[in-house]
């Protein structure tokens, strides 16, 4: 038996479970945003107008980074890359699209990038987690064939090239969502709990390196399906660039630690006078 793909039918649209996951997933997200944001004295309702933004850019930058790492395919079928029926969205690209759409709306409503991005990083990986299932109702992103107790079947129409002969296959799907769903909770209770020696941005600066570090273990263990680049996985090569580049902002950042960057709980970051833009409200949406 396989999973129904179709969550609900209304006449001739239908209603996919992926689709689902992922607006519940960014809903949940910007629910916990509002929830942080709040403590610090912002509106909760600044949360759900960031949720609309970041989507919508977080959309294109997910394209946008499937289409790059999957280029020797799609610069043979360039109609595909846009096209109504387009699939394939990369999780990098998204997190990228959805921090520009977070640096412009901040900008526009005079407040803080890093503060804001803080808030965003554990309901963002939390949404992961929960954006993952929809791969178990799609019959994607799954691993190598297996025996094991947990492992899922996979309808011989959805097998990939080589493994029509197998039944059953590693849950990869299974795996991301619990760890991206641990490391959410951690990432959590640091935004909560963490106040001393913290600075803004070490809450996403973390989530970057968590998450990096989820995804070179996946996609080296479990995506034999994987886009690789001179035999090795692009998203493997993309997380230890990632890790690399944030480990090191994090370091030098706690190296520099000025009084700008440092976390205060309970205050709303605010321009300094000589800085406020003109016409917008200090620290206010």
């Amino acid at each position: 038996m396989t999973p129904n793909p179709v969550f609900l039918r209304l006449g001739p649209i239908n209603v996919y479970w992926y689709g689902v996951l992922i607006v519940s997933g960014a809903m949940l997200a910007a629910y916990l945003v509002s929830k942080l944001s709040s403590r610090n004295g912002h509106d909760p309702e600044i949360a759900w107008n960031l949720l609309i933004v970041a989507l919508f850019t977080g959309i294109i930058g997910a394209r946008l980074y499937h289409i790059a790492s999957s280029w020797e395919y799609y610069s043979q079928n360039p109609s595909e890359m846009f096209g109504l029926q387009m699939s394939g969205f990369g999780i990098f690209g998204a997190v990228a699209g959805g921090a520009v759409g977070l640096y412009f709306f901040t900008r526009i409503k005079h407040l803080r990038f890093l503060e804001w991005i803080d808030y965003v990083s554990p309901g963002l990986l939390i949404a992961q987690a929960i954006g993952r299932w929809g791969n178990f109702f799609n019959q994607e992103l799954y691993g190598p064939p297996t025996d094991l107790p947990w492992a899922i079947y996979i309808a011989p129409s959805h097998r990939l090239p080589g493994f029509e002969s197998f039944e059953y296959f590693h849950p990869t799907f299974l795996y991301e969502s619990l760890l991206n769903l641990a490391g959410g909770l951690l990432l959590l209770h640091l935004a909560r709990r963490w106040k001393q020696g913290r600075l803004y941005g070490d809450i996403f600066f973390l989530y970057a390196m968590i998450y990096s570090a989820i995804r070179y273990f996946i996609e080296g263990n479990f995506r034999p399906d994987a886009w690789k680049i001179g035999g090795i996985p692009t998203a493997q090569i993309v997380s230890v660039v990632v890790f690399v580049i944030f480990g090191a902002l994090m370091y030098i950042r706690h190296r520099l630690r000025r009084p700008s960057m440092i976390y205060q709980e309970g205050v709303p970051w605010a321009y300094p006078e000589a800085e406020a833009p003109s016409g917008g409200t200090k620290g206010q949406a």
